[in-house]
């Protein structure tokens, strides 16, 4: 028997294998839609969050060039940290760094930097909590119960 002849139940041999390779390709093409679909979705996805990081990317980039500007930083100098320009006499020229070496350092002033001052607690920096009281020696707290 010739497999073209062959018959199985009635139909051609070949008629069965033609349409068992039809469902099996439309199956294929199926799952291969269905897969291209969820990666487009994915695709998609993914595009919309790049687009909002890229927002909120030029929303901080906006934000530190208004943090950044001179003129604002120069308010907050002069307002929390009480610093103003330096004077004209206290700028040195090029031809006066060698005279101020051989001089030495400045003596050093008894009173601390308004900066100075700040980190060490003698003043208080704006937006930020003092530090918490000390806590009391437990031998301290027996001699204050007597």
């Amino acid at each position: 028997m010739n497999v073209f002849t062959r018959r199985i139940r009635g139909f051609r041999l070949v008629d069965l294998v033609g349409l068992g390779l039809l469902v099996v390709i439309i199956l294929g093409v199926y799952l291969a839609k269905t897969l291209a679909g969820r990666e487009r979705a994915e695709i998609a996805r993914v595009e919309r969050q790049i687009v909002a990081e890229q927002a909120r990317i030029r929303l901080l980039q906006a934000e530190v060039a208004h943090l950044e500007q001179p003129g604002r930083i120069e308010r907050l100098a002069v307002g929390y940290l009480k610093m103003a320009p330096v004077p004209a006499i206290r700028e040195a020229h090029p031809d006066q760094l060698v005279e101020l070496a051989r001089a030495g350092a400045a003596p050093s002033a008894t009173a601390v930097s308004d900066v100075a001052s700040m980190v060490d607690g003698e003043g208080v920096v704006p937006g930020v909590p003092p530090p918490p009281p000390p806590e009391a020696l437990p031998s301290q707290m027996a001699e204050a119960a007597r």
